[in-house]
C-alpha cells in the first residue's frame, strides 16, 4: 500500500487528485501564456515586463509554480518509494527533492516580486 505524501490519514486517491487537478491548472496556464505570446509576436523586454507586472499574472504565476512543485514532489515521493529500498539513501533523496523544490519556489518568488 502506498502512504500519502501530503499526510497521515491521506490515500494513494488524494495524491492522485492533487496530481491531476495540478495537470490541469499547469495546461490552462500554458495555454493562456502560449496565446498571449502568440497574439504580442513579437515580444519584447516592455511587453513581457508588462505582462507579469500585473497582480493577477504574479498570483497566477505563483498557483503554476505551486502546482509545479506539488505535482513534482508526489512523482518524486511515488518513484523514490518504489523503487529506491535502502531507507537512508531514499530518505537523503527526498531531503534533496524537497530542499530543491522550496528553493525553486523561493527563487520564483523573488524573480516575480523583483518584476
Amino acid at each position: 500500500m502506498v502512504k500519502s505524501v501530503l499526510g497521515v490519514n491521506h490515500q494513494g486517491l488524494t495524491d492522485w487528485l492533487i496530481q491531476r487537478v495540478s495537470a490541469v491548472v499547469m495546461v490552462f496556464y500554458s495555454i493562456g501564456l502560449l496565446a498571449y505570446l502568440v497574439m504580442n509576436s513579437p515580444m519584447d523586454y516592455t511587453n513581457w515586463h508588462l505582462l507579469f507586472s500585473h497582480g493577477w499574472m504574479k498570483l497566477a504565476t505563483i498557483l503554476f509554480f505551486l502546482c509545479l512543485l506539488f505535482h513534482a514532489w508526489i512523482g518524486m515521493w511515488t518513484i523514490f518509494t518504489d523503487y529506491i529500498k535502502p531507507f537512508l539513501l531514499r530518505f537523503v533523496l527526498q531531503v534533496l527533492v524537497f530542499l530543491s523544490l522550496v528553493g525553486f519556489f523561493f527563487a520564483s518568488l523573488l524573480i516575480l516580486w523583483g518584476v
